[in-house]
């Protein structure tokens, strides 16, 4: 067995004489088991949120790259002229995958929900719409204006550029705020930890002196209070986790109308990444402790 190993079995086995030193119940144990809770609760949902994020990142991304519109505006005499013009053009595009004319039934869909159930499209000077659904490799958008604008003068091409950059740049905003919430959660949790360490060590100052007395070494007893906030800390986090882990499959499932709201969760192999918080909060804690307890153990007379 490796020395590492070696070592953190005797952490877990611990030291019996060296536990009495800490306290097993009070004030300390237990805001140490419910910060670790919390906070581990927290962590959940915030690691959800960066990872729901990003996938909403790739996704606005993926599908707007790939999609555009060409509207067209014309006289309604010319308007099926153009239209055919437009998706002449489009057939003969490198990088066009397809192209097709959205029909009155599709647009007045689109403008239901502004204008109303039963608009008038065909009677309306609105613009006809043709929807282009690019290749992976995508086509030159400056030159297809041109041969557009060659051909089909009251045609524009909108390639969601200005739709796409703004969504793409919130998401990743958001999933920048998961994870610095993520940092938020490990700061408090190892602010709170130091202190419900120095709180017991200072309860047991009386003790501790004996201790030192009889021989015992700071590192000794330090040793003692990282193995019980250590392990407190974890099953705090376990539990926590846990139950962060049930509310997010509590959660509706992803729906194309629902949108980001109903996608809040882990998919495939990200359900792995709450199992790294319980032992990562210990972490933090093991260091926050041990710091904590030879800080104040210097201190003391």
């Amino acid at each position: 067995m490796s020395r590492a190993g070696t070592m953190i079995i005797e952490f877990l086995a611990g030291d019996t004489q060296a536990d009495k030193v800490v306290p097993p119940t009070g004030f300390t144990a237990r805001l140490t088991l419910f910060s670790a809770f919390a906070m581990a609760f927290l962590a959940v949902f915030a690691l959800a949120l960066s990872l729901a994020t990003g996938r909403l990142a790739d996704r606005w991304g993926a599908e707007l790259a790939r999609a555009s519109t060409i509207r067209i505006s014309a006289p309604r005499g010319e308007m099926a002229a153009q239209t055919d013009a437009v998706l002449r053009v489009l057939e003969t595009t490198k990088g066009v995958a397809s192209a097709r004319a959205l029909s009155d039934e599709e647009q007045r869909a689109l403008l239901e929900p502004w204008f109303g159930p039963g608009l008038p499209v065909e009677t309306l000077p609105v613009p006809r719409l043709v929807e282009v659904i690019e290749t992976d490799e995508g086509y030159d958008a400056d030159g297809l204006r041109l041969r557009l604008a060659a051909e089909a003068p009251g045609a524009v091409l909108d390639d969601h550029t200005r739709w796409r950059r703004p969504l793409v740049r919130a998401a990743g905003r958001l999933r920048l705020l998961g994870w610095s919430s993520i940092f938020l959660i490990a700061a408090t949790t190892a602010a709170m930890i130091t202190l419900a360490a120095q709180a017991a060590l200072a309860a047991n100052a009386q003790v501790i002196g004996v201790l030192r007395l009889v021989g015992a070494r700071d590192a000794y007893i330090a040793r003692a209070f990282e193995r019980r906030f250590t392990l407190r800390t974890l099953a705090g986090a376990m539990l926590g986790t846990g139950l962060g882990v049930a509310a997010i499959l509590a959660l509706p499932q992803a729906q194309a109308e629902g949108g980001f709201l109903t996608g809040l969760g882990f998919r495939g192999w990200h359900w792995l990444w709450p199992l790294a918080i319980p032992p990562l909060a210990a972490l933090v804690a093991f260091a926050a402790t041990r710091a904590a307890a030879r800080r104040t153990l210097r201190d003391m007379p």
